[in-house]
């Protein structure tokens, strides 16, 4: 009992200190706790609502969900490795506890925290909309702290298993492409229906008729059935949970014991300048050579870019049925794609850590700090323009509209020059330190979350409200307006730009600090 309450303790202190931050830590902070009571309020209440569907979709829903639950919580905790400690086997390992304390440990600070509260409350909706009688209430409270125990015991038993490969770059690479994979599998059921194959109520009986023998189908019955079966279905779940569990210490004594395989020495390879026999050599050719490298070799540029790929895919296939579709949706997508290509950009400094400093000290000007921007932005153009091209190309041809290939990639090309713009101001207003390279998902320190949030939603809403002057033209017909939506981006681009150095070279102090904090 006096391992839970200290590493409870600890949590909620690690938690209270982002209060003791700075402001923009403290807005971060706050805004993440508001977003995740709403979230556990709206999920509760639509969970409560199963109550007036029919018993059989309501059952077929909860299960399929509470399936959904520990497959998240399977992959979640595997994105967010390198950010929360208490993931890493290896970052406790001094402390004097015993094997099996260290897990009870690790269990609780686990379950401390806004987001696994705002879970169990969603999944405890699920007692009020499924649960019929009072059996269905009595075995409903266990059956829901069950399945919420047996998704933080397999996230913890899989997170703990694959520590040692995931301090290694090749294994976040492989972890970078497995999630994606899973997220594009994860739409194969909204595509499917999207396209007008099946009929949605019998699809979801086949999905809840698959997931019925699996742990979470078993609670989901359980709380529905309220009998003897759903009595025998908790006890195989509590054996379950507590066998995982077992699992899970066994491997979190291995992983104490494992040699850290990430500090082996790595190869390094010589390569040549390519830029320099196009660019002058200089400020701008040495600022694009560096970003060209960060964007070969930083896994998380590549699950950006990548991301980018597919969720333009997945939105193509989700709005168009067969080889149809509205004429603008090539625009329209393209366009997205660029969007999400430029909001990779939204903290440019941000990778680069403690290491701006010596960018910072040859800055003597707004115009150097205006340089290093432009050799970023020229690095990333060098790969979006000719990606976009191949975009808006494939969705022009799927969607049976070729002669909206070449008014698509012009807006796209557009739209990347607005959110280069727009993010080289969100990089200096709202800067965030990332984390060192534990996985490709880490998006901001612990604790800055919220400001990662912001910028993001910042960087959006400002290239959504400037891409309106050649987009709602398009959206009326008045296709010959994206011929100048390239030049349009590139003047947004140079003004935000040219206003990102002056605001950036006046408070150099603060934005070095601020991507440069503790991780």
């Amino acid at each position: 009992m006096s391992t839970v309450l200290l590493f409870a303790q600890l949590k909620i202190r690690l938690l209270a200190g982002n209060l003791r931050g700075d402001l923009q830590r403290k807005l971060g902070f706050i805004f993440t706790l508001i977003i995740a009571t709403g979230l556990a309020a709206l999920g509760f209440f639509l969970m409560s609502l199963l109550r007036l569907a029919p018993d059989d979709i309501a059952a077929s829903l909860v299960i399929v969900l509470f399936t959904f639950f520990l497959v998240a919580w399977m992959i979640v905790p595997l994105m967010a490795f390198g950010l929360d400690d208490t993931l890493d086997p290896a970052r406790l390992s001094l402390f004097p506890l015993r094997t099996r304390e260290l897990a009870v440990g690790m269990f609780t600070a686990s379950v401390t925290g806004v987001w696994p509260a705002a879970m169990l409350i969603v999944t405890f909706g699920a007692l009020v909309g499924l649960a019929t009688g009072v059996g269905g209430f009595l075995l409903g409270v266990p059956a829901v702290l069950l399945q919420f125990a047996l998704c933080v015991v397999t996230s913890r038993l899989i997170t703990t298993s694959l520590s040692s490969a995931l301090r290694t770059r090749r294994g976040r690479d492989v972890l970078a492409v497995a999630a994606l994979f899973v997220v594009v599998l994860a739409q194969l059921p909204n595509l499917v229906m999207n396209r007008g194959f099946g009929d949605p109520a019998a699809m979801l009986h086949q999905m809840a008729g698959v997931f019925r023998w699996t742990p979470p189908g078993m609670a989901a019955h359980a709380i529905a059935d309220g009998g003897l079966v759903g009595l025998a279905e908790l006890v195989f779940l509590a054996v379950l949970v507590v066998a995982l569990g077992w699992l899970w210490i066994k491997a979190l004594g291995r992983a104490l014991v494992t040699p850290d395989v990430s500090t082996q020495a790595s190869s390094v390879r010589r390569e040549s300048g390519l830029v320099d026999r196009f660019v002058p050599d200089g400020p701008l050719a040495a600022v694009v050579t560096k970003e060209l490298k960060y964007i070969r070799r930083e896994p998380r540029f590549r699950v950006g870019w990548f991301s980018a790929i597919v969720v333009t895919i997945v939105l193509a296939f989700s709005l168009t049925r067969g080889a149809g579709g509205a004429e603008p949706l090539p625009i329209v997508l393209t366009t997205i794609g660029a969007l999400m290509i430029a909001l990779q950009s939204s903290n440019t400094f941000g990778i680069d850590g403690r290491s701006l400093w010596m960018n910072a000290v040859v800055f003597g000007s707004e115009r150097g700090l205006g340089t290093d921007l432009a050799g970023r932005h020229l690095a990333n153009a060098l790969i979006a323009m000719p990606l976009l091209g191949v975009i808006a190309v494939a969705i022009g041809l799927f969607t049976g509209h070729p002669t909206m290939i070449v008014p698509a990639l012009l807006s796209g090309w557009g739209a990347l020059g607005i959110g280069l713009g727009v993010s080289s101001l969100t990089s200096v207003v709202v800067p965030y330190t990332l984390p060192e390279r534990m996985n490709a998902f880490s998006g901001a320190a612990p604790g800055q979350g919220g400001q990662a949030f912001a910028a993001s939603i910042g960087s959006m809403l400002g290239i959504a409200l400037l891409s309106l002057p050649f987009v709602v033209p398009v959206v009326f017909g008045l296709y010959w307006v994206c011929v100048a939506a390239p030049f349009y981006g590139l003047l947004i681009e140079a003004l935000g730009r040219r206003l990102a150095a002056k605001i950036g070279f006046a408070r150099m102090p603060e934005l070095l600090g601020a991507v440069s904090k503790a991780t």
